[in-house]
């Protein structure tokens, strides 16, 4: 997305993290549904699902607490 566009947070992952965050995130998020039961497997794919999510949205809100990836860079 178009940092004029989103312009109240300001990327902090670059694009190779953005896709490995999605991928891996997809991948928990099915994971945990075909593999877990119960509450665990609902929590485990929400976990995912906000993983992939900040791929998605290329800001990620422990990077900035961390220092990591200072200007869209990772």
């Amino acid at each position: 997305m178009p940092e004029d566009v989103m312009g109240f947070y300001r990327k902090n992952i670059g694009g190779l993290h953005q896709a490995l965050r999605v991928a891996l995130g997809i991948a928990v998020t099915i994971g945990a549904l075909v593999y877990l039961t119960g509450i665990a497997a609902w929590l485990v794919a929400l976990g995912g699902a906000s993983f992939a999510l900040t791929g998605l949205v290329g800001y990620c809100p422990m990077c900035a607490m961390a220092g990591v990836g200072k200007g869209g860079v990772s």
